[in-house]
């Protein structure tokens, strides 16, 4: 395992013992295969306008270097890939890498998955079009370090995605009492409240890297249906779409 201070043994632990759950679209991951729906179209249409692409075209990201941190079993990642994106996929759980790998080629992909830490990528001086940081900051130990590794990533005319979970009570209802011990959508333990981020902390540090961020948008879910869907309110879950200072949206 990587010794970079942004990583966390518990989080580490946790996602070694779920990991071979990963592609199980009603496992406990069911709700990240929901949302994964939602936050796709979301990137997808922000990087069509950013690089004057046609979302619908067949392959509207073919050519754009794309890494995913923290990309998990490469639920994500496949999705990007498919869309003809050249995908970089890192996370630091071995066996997460393992299961991304045995996914992909089962699905005749080509995907670039490597253990690594993104201050790794970053100290290697790696640059992407497209930063992929969804659903990570609530998992870091540091997340200042974190966040600055993650805008190095960046390239000049480059785009990041941050999604998280607000540090709100609504929040800490919706996201652990609710999904992880009412509904049990989650399994416990997924989340803790001290690890939550506001918006505000997260754009700030956004900042400090050069990046601003043009666009916000919330995620609501419906427990009864159980699907997500995009809203203005950030209360609970949200994600945002950075670019440099200075280039346009």
């Amino acid at each position: 395992m990587t010794t970079d201070r942004t990583v966390d043994p518990r989080e580490v632990e946790y996602y070694t013992r779920m990991a071979a759950t990963w592609w199980d679209a009603d496992g406990p991951f069911w709700p990240l295969h929901t949302l994964n729906r939602l936050r796709l179209a979301y990137i997808r249409d922000h990087l069509c306008r950013h690089f004057q692409r046609d979302p619908g075209a067949a392959l509207p990201l073919l050519g754009l270097r794309v890494v995913d941190v923290g990309c998990g079993g490469g639920i994500l990642a496949e999705s990007m890939a498919r869309l003809g994106a050249e995908v970089i996929g890192i996370d630091v759980v071995e066996k997460n890498i393992a299961v991304a790998r045995l996914h992909a080629a089962e699905s005749g992909l080509e995907i670039d998955y490597r253990q690594i830490a993104a201050s790794e990528l970053a100290d290697a001086g790696e640059v992407f079009d497209v930063v992929l940081n969804m659903e990570v900051v609530e998992h870091v130990a540091d997340v200042n370090a974190f966040m600055h590794d993650c805008n190095r990533l960046v390239a000049g005319n480059g785009a990041m995605f941050v999604a998280t979970i607000n540090r709100t009570g609504l929040a800490w209802l919706f996201a652990i009492v609710g999904a992880e011990y009412i509904l049990r959508w989650l399994p416990r333990g997924t989340h803790r409240w001290s690890l939550f981020r506001k918006p505000g902390e997260i754009e700030e540090l956004l900042n400090r890297g050069g990046l601003q961020v043009a666009d916000t948008a919330g995620v609501a879910a419906n427990p009864i249906a159980r699907t997500l869907r995009q809203v203005r309110s950030m209360q609970v879950n949200y994600m945002m779409f950075c670019v440099r200072k200075g280039s346009a949206a």
